[in-house]
């Protein structure tokens, strides 16, 4: 685990394609991520990130416990590795280069975002921070709402979905999938909705309810 300055410069660096730590600062690759892994069973000696340092994930994907299908090829895997004394190859078919993940992206981008699936995914950002609009009692549970690092990955991740489907254009359906993941660590609830057991998936759920489909 980097030290917490070091997690700061990584995180502040996916924006701009470079990394700072103290007075020293290296260029990083165009390929260039950040992933990190909380279990919150085990949190002695961990910290939640500040809302700022949050806002630069893409995403924040919970995952539970594996259905019975995927536990099973876990114990496949598992065997197999093993087996082989984890050495396991990768085969060449499953491998991708760098090559295929920009001209990916680049597809990303181009497919087609009706003007009024774009003003649906501004007004569920909007609505996240003037909660009032659409409820009383929902504005009272949102402490902070999505800033535009949030309008940007929802639109990003919804194209990426629609892209991944096979389609050359966004649905509602796609923007509705993705919400959770994107904006629900972004959407944070005040004290008095954390004592009444809301998170922020929860609070997008609301959002989703309460703003009308285009």
């Amino acid at each position: 685990r980097a030290p917490a300055k070091v997690q700061s410069a990584l995180l502040e660096a996916m924006g701009e394609r470079q990394v700072t730590v103290g007075r020293r600062t290296w260029p990083l690759p165009e390929l260039f991520l950040v992933m990190a892994t909380q279990n919150p069973i085990e949190q002695e000696g961990t910290f939640p990130l500040p809302e700022a340092q949050l806002d630069r994930f893409l995403m924040y994907v919970r995952i539970g416990y594996p259905e019975a299908g995927v536990e099973t090829e876990i114990l496949r895997l598992a065997r197999e590795r093993a087996r082989t004394g984890g050495m396991t190859p990768v085969p060449v078919a499953e491998r991708v280069g760098q090559d295929e993940v920009f001209a990916a992206r680049s597809e990303v981008l181009g497919l087609h975002l009706a003007p009024p699936l774009e003003r649906y995914l501004v007004e569920l950002v909007l609505a996240s921070r003037e909660p009032a609009r659409y409820e009383a009692a929902l504005a009272r549970r949102i402490a902070w709402g999505a800033s535009p690092r949030g309008s940007i990955a929802l639109e990003r991740c919804a194209r990426a979905r629609a892209w991944l489907a096979g389609r050359d254009y966004v649905i509602p359906e796609d923007v509705r999938a993705i919400a959770p993941d994107v904006l629900g660590h972004r959407v944070l609830p005040s004290f008095e909705a954390s004592a009444e057991g809301w998170d922020g998936p929860r609070l997008v759920a609301e959002l989703l309810r309460l703003v009308p489909l285009p």
